[in-house]
């Protein structure tokens, strides 16, 4: 179809030019139709008429019927080769010719007139569908009813009757996306055009007197419904500026007795006063020349006018303009609401310049799902490393403690621990695998999901065809082809082994406080993004990292061309770097015929069939293409070829550009330089999510520090506080962790705040390295708190912690701003840590004597877990840290050492008790267990080794006992088998 503008006059042309475009046909505003577009539609059905009835006329009468009267193969081929035969076959030719092009007209005026999916592929009929596409277009722009499919924005906050709780009120404010919307007849596109012709004239006039303009909301058209941000693009020229209508009509009493509160939420019916500039589209003059406003609606206005600013002496005359459509525009985003419930996305959104984010980056800050996913798979990398290093021995080990980053990648992790919101994955984890659980029960198959809009716990999904009523607890939204699911509803779910059905969602950035998640394996066709190419380099940097770490995502592979050599740490097992373009459409014309295959050979339509299904498999998991390099023409035309089906095979295409238009595009979006993600005919404008070069270098460099497979050989870690364990070493505060909670040397604060400051000193004490406020802050308070808060609680606490004797501060400030604890405020795992060291790597390794007291020192500290009697509810911040890991291993590295001190001397019995003392906390730790056996059988009581095999075989259950320990039973217990069976 050809490219439709608005008629608004206040937008240039220059102005509309530097904005993208959607190449696939856009539920977008209908303008009004001039003399040319008559005169194209009038020779496009000439055209086709010709073409379609016309050849096949002018063919039947001077050829007739082009193939033989009898089938003689052989005869045929013993005939010579006239004129008449080159004739015949030219005929047959061009019958071929337009019986190809009459498919593709009936294939373009079916996608065209049904609104439903984008137009079928003719095979080998690119220029002629191409031209018939035209035509069609041409002659449906001014003659028919049109619709296209394709991706498009259609505002919430209209429900349907009945099916919205109060819980969900604050959803239905909510944007969502990918509409479908039917364009009015000629005959009303005409009367829209004259009635618009006189609108401007009368809002010029009105201006000029500066008359006061009011405008009454429309009642709802099909699927589409009024909202504040298309009445100003309409008539203020700018979506944005609905802020000055709301502020305008905000708490004003409406005809029905309610008052306008929040912008999303208007009723039909309502008056709205526009500002003094509104014009263009269908501003009428009121009262006496709007004969189609009827008298009763008149007075409302008139009503209406006298509660203004303008009635109190603020306005003009009395006289005013309303506008009256009869042609509904494509919808835009309304504003969602800013309350309180969106304060973490607002504290988020703190400007770079905000003292308040003390230096830390703001990308990263305003990025809670990315930061929970990077910060989750973070752990699972050092936990990784730890477990590795613990299975290498004693010896070798490279230490309790990762490395302790510096710089920027120091502040990366501050960061990150700031911004996540692991509350918020692990919601619309849950609330995904728990749709496709109950879908799957009731027999239903799942919906294609095109997007979601996450906010404040909230989730919309919006559907890419209507899919009946949702299962319960979800809830339909606006219209059939969105369901809702509110936080407090999404709380019914609980863990799931189903496969995640929509693991291809990934966030481009917010909006109003809502976060939006396209579903990249799901778009039909590509999507482009355009702008300067660091810019574009700081958006897929985002969705690579997020596709790579998110925890709403089971298993994909991300193929990444022109960018990301050096993101592979982040998921060696998801990410997959290719040079050069030519290398990804070898790569995707193999993968696309192995899955187009793969799924007929299955009997399936789409992998989400089979994904969740019976026949779940690996082939079903998405491939993910993110291409920053521009392709050539050639290349951009193979890769529209290969995305046209691709959301059907679970394959998602996102491309970069310079300023070119690719074709096959579904979306075009443009990155701004000011961190603004743009698709204008979609009405989105969102604060793009981004990683930009410097914090994607410090996030890949926390990850490689991690690495387990980095220098395994390397020199023993120190940990980072030693304690001076001598009789002169006494701490002046000594908090017990390892264990119930106890604090030595401070008196215990009122009851009120008392909680807070020892959750605060305990995250202090886990990190001796420091802690930035921002850090603490987020930890003690997730969903954010205002600085003064945070700063009365460290004076608070410092205060609490008191000075040392030579006036110094217990709770200092190093030179990065962050917190940190004087030397004589301990722990008792400082003391642990620093026993272990000494006696492995200190004055033990010299002193066999030393190394058992130490070690025997050591292991009475152990009383229980980390903060054993930790209230609920209390240090979340817990399941970031991976001390849960360290302090058993630690246990048992120091266990293990006072058994082998034992053994040394053959004192078997000495050894158990310290392996069954080290047990306690750390009872999953496999070489206590083999330790055990190996003092055990030193004993010399194959009985006693017997019950021990029985009791670890008990333990094991249905996963039976370790390799490990399977051997060295058959070394120390040849017949152990026998033995336990004959035992019970």
């Amino acid at each position: 179809m050809s490219r439709r503008r608005s008629s608004s006059p206040s937008t240039s042309t220059d102005a509309g030019s530097a904005t993208p475009r959607n190449r696939t046909p856009q539920p977008v505003r209908v303008r009004r139709r001039s003399f040319g577009d008559v005169v194209k539609a009038f020779l496009a059905f000439v055209a086709l008429l010709v073409l379609v009835v016309g050849v096949p006329l002018a063919l039947a009468v001077t050829r007739g019927w082009p193939l033989p009267a009898t089938f003689e193969p052989m005869e045929w081929l013993r005939q010579d080769i006239s004129a008449s035969t080159f004739l015949g076959i030219l005929t047959f030719v061009v019958w071929l010719a337009w019986a190809q092009f009459t498919a593709c007209v009936l294939v373009e005026m079916k996608a065209a007139l049904s609104g439903v999916g984008v137009p079928g592929r003719v095979p080998g009929a690119g220029p002629s569908q191409l031209l018939a596409r035209q035509l069609v277009a041409a002659l449906l722009l001014v003659s028919a009813t049109a619709a296209g499919f394709a991706p498009g924005l259609s505002q919430l906050g209209q429900s349907l009757d009945g099916n919205q709780r109060p819980a969900a009120a604050a959803a239905q404010q909510t944007p969502g996306f990918f509409a479908q919307q039917q364009e009015q007849a000629a005959g009303a596109a005409a009367a829209v055009a004259e009635q618009a012709s006189h609108a401007e004239a009368a809002g010029s006039d009105a201006t000029q007197r500066g008359d006061t303009k009011f405008y009454r909301i429309q009642p709802p058209e099909g699927r589409h419904h009024d909202s504040l941000w298309e009445i100003a693009e309409r008539h203020l020229g700018d979506g944005r500026r609905y802020k000055e209508i709301f502020e305008l009509n905000k708490d004003r009493a409406q005809p029905d007795g309610s008052r306008l509160s929040e912008a999303s939420l208007i009723r039909p019916g309502w008056i709205m006063e526009m500002p003094g500039d509104a014009r263009g589209g269908d501003l009428v003059e009121m009262p006496d020349e709007a004969p189609e406003v009827s008298p009763g609606v008149r007075q409302q206005i008139h009503d209406y006018a006298r509660t203004g600013d303008h009635a109190r002496g603020g306005g003009g005359s009395g006289a005013a303009d309303v506008s009256v459509p009869t042609q509904r525009p494509a919808p835009a985003p309304a504003p969602a609401n800013d309350g309180a419930g969106h304060q973490r996305e607002r504290q988020h959104a703190t400007p770079a310049h905000d003292s308040s984010a003390f230096g830390l980056p703001e990308a990263l800050l305003a990025a809670p799902l990315l930061a929970a996913g990077l910060l989750g798979a973070l752990g699972h990398r050092r936990r990784q490393a730890l477990w590795q290093s613990a299975f290498a021995g004693i010896g070798g080990r490279r230490g309790m403690e990762p490395p302790t980053p510096a710089g920027d990648a120091l502040d990366a992790q501050d960061a990150l621990l700031v911004g996540a919101d692991p509350e918020g994955v692990r919601l619309l984890d849950r609330s995904l695998r728990g749709l496709a659980a109950s879908l799957a029960a009731d027999s239903r198959p799942l919906p294609t999901v095109y997007a979601a809009w996450f906010g404040n716990g909230d989730l919309h999904l919006q559907l890419a065809q209507p899919s009946g009523r949702p299962p319960t607890p979800w809830q339909p939204g606006q219209d059939e082809t969105f369901w809702v699911l509110a936080k407090d509803d999404a709380e019914q779910y609980g863990d799931s082994d189903t496969a995640a059905p929509y693991p291809g969602l990934v966030s481009l950035g917010t909006m109003d406080g809502s976060r939006l998640l396209l579903n990249l394996e799901s778009v039909p066709g590509l999507v482009t993004l355009r702008g300067d190419e660091a810019d574009r380099a700081a958006v897929f940097a985002s969705v690579a990292a997020e596709l790579a770490t998110n925890g709403w995502s089971d298993r994909m592979t991300i193929t990444l061309v022109g960018f990301g050599a050096d993101l592979t740490p982040l998921a060696p097992s998801r990410l997959r770097h290719l040079d050069d373009v030519e290398a990804l459409i070898e790569t995707m014309e193999a993968e696309t015929r192995q899955r187009r295959g793969a799924l007929g050979a299955a009997g399936h339509d789409s992998v989400l069939t089979g994904r969740t299904g019976p026949a779940q498999h690996t082939r079903w998991a998405p491939h993910l293409v993110l291409l920053a390099a521009e392709p050539s023409p050639e290349d951009a035309v193979t890769l529209a070829e290969l995305a046209a089906d691709a959301g059907r095979l679970g394959i998602g295409y996102l491309v970069g550009t310079g300023g070119g238009e690719l074709p096959g595009a579904a979306w075009e979006m443009e990155i701004t330089g000011d961190g603004r993600l743009l698709a204008p005919l979609l009405g989105l404008e969102l604060d793009a999510q981004l990683l930009p070069a410097a914090q994607q270098r410090a996030v890949v460099e926390l990850f490689v520090q991690a690495d387990p497979e980095r220098d395994p050989d390397g020199p023993d870690h120190t940990p980072p506080f030693l304690v001076d364990i001598s009789e002169q070493g006494r701490p002046a505060v000594y908090a017990r962790l390892v264990g119930p909670y106890e604090i030595i040397g401070l008196d215990t604060p009122d009851d009120e705040r008392s909680a807070l400051l020892h959750e605060a000193l305990a995250l202090l004490l886990l990190h001796r390295e420091g802690v930035h406020p921002r850090v603490l802050s987020s930890a003690l308070w997730p969903r954010g708190v205002t600085d003064d808060v945070r700063e009365a609680l460290v004076e608070r606490l410092r205060a609490w912690l008191g000075t040392d004797p030579d006036g110094t501060p217990r709770l200092g400030t190093d030179d990065t701003g962050r917190l940190t604890l004087s030397p004589s405020v301990v722990s008792d795992l400082d003391v642990l840590r620093s026993l272990y060291h000494e006696a492995t790597q200190g004055k033990g390794v010299d002193s066999r004597a030393v190394r058992g007291r130490l070690l025997t020192d050591a292991l009475v500290l152990v009383r229980g877990p980390l903060l054993a009697d930790r209230p609920e509810g209390r240090y979340r911040w817990l399941a970031h840290e991976i001390v849960d890991a360290q302090l058993p291993l630690l246990v048992a590295d120091t266990g293990l050492a006072l058994a082998g001190f034992h053994m040394e001397k053959d004192r078997a019995e000495k050894a158990i008790e310290a392996i069954d003392a080290a047990l306690r906390t750390a009872p999953a730790d496999e070489r206590l267990w083999n330790e055990l056996l190996r003092a055990t059988h030193a004993l010399g009581d194959p009985e006693r080794l017997t019950a021990l095999a029985a009791d670890l075989i008990g333990r094991g259950g249905a996963r039976g006992l370790p390799p490990r320990t399977e051997a060295l039973l058959d070394e120390l217990l040849p017949a152990w088998r026998d033995a336990v069976a004959a035992a019970g």
